[in-house]
């Protein structure tokens, strides 16, 4: 399969002065990431050598490796010294908790018990339409859940998914589940959480949370509330979440 790169961009006159395309590295960046989406080379799968890239997009290896680096640092790809570049995928260790910043005042961070409460489709309200771009009533699938840390719940989730993309994700298989949530996304309805955006703040738990939290009424609670988004930059997911960092902390790192 071949794509066409845009026409070079005038090295003379007025045009010349306010160029009009991305860097050429930027193109074939935006040409990798449409053959990710349109599933050419499925997660875990490796990708062509830059080599190979290269004379695809009739460009040098070295614009194809600085695309490929982007697409690494973001997460997309994984670069496996001896064996080349893969596709990333949920199914990694090291990628399963990429999206989850909670870790331990004492011991390991890593995978966390889980207890599904409820999986309901319905209308979409107002605010979980205009977070995930829906049209308000349009279906979505509510999950709750429980994480526990050494059999004490820590995070209640409230997640939200486009319905449509979702569609045969029920209470049933949930409570079948033995992967992470992000890794059935991917591996069963085709969709792949590439990034996230997070606002948090602090508050106080109510009396259902606290019950469920196991926390008495009023403790001191991070309230997480994510947006994640598949390629194209479509949001496809929105997860508010209590944190009890009694025994925990949340753990960013800025680059």
């Amino acid at each position: 399969m071949s794509s066409a790169l845009p026409s070079p961009e005038p090295t003379s006159g007025p045009a010349a002065m306010a160029p009009s395309f991305s860097p050429l590295y930027q193109q074939i960046k935006a040409l990798i990431t449409q053959s990710l989406q349109g599933g050419e080379w499925k997660p875990g799968e490796p990708i062509p050598s830059e080599t190979e890239l290269a004379a695809r997009f009739k460009v040098s290896q070295g614009t194809v490796r600085k695309a490929i680096d982007e697409l690494a640092t973001e997460n997309l790809l994984v670069r496996r010294q001896g064996k080349g570049t893969f596709v990333a995928t949920h199914a990694e260790e090291k990628v399963q908790f990429r999206f989850l910043r909670l870790i331990p005042d004492e011991g390991e961070a890593g995978n966390m018990p889980r207890r599904f409460l409820d999986c309901r489709r319905l209308r979409a309200p107002a605010d979980v339409a205009k977070a995930l771009e829906l049209r308000s009533g349009e279906p979505v699938l509510q999950v709750r859940r429980l994480l526990y840390f050494r059999e004490r719940p820590v995070v209640l989730d409230d997640i939200w998914l486009a319905g449509a993309q979702f569609k045969g994700l029920t209470a049933e298989r949930l409570s079948e589940l033995r992967a992470p949530l992000y890794r059935l996304f991917e591996s069963e309805f085709g969709v792949r959480m590439i990034r996230a955006e997070e606002k948090i703040r602090a508050v106080a738990a109510s009396g259902a949370s606290a019950e469920l939290l196991e926390v008495p009424a009023g403790t001191p609670l991070l309230s997480v509330e994510r947006l994640s988004y598949t390629y194209g930059n479509k949001p496809v997911e929105w997860r508010r979440g209590l944190y009890d960092t009694t025994t925990h902390f949340y753990r960013n790192e800025l680059s």
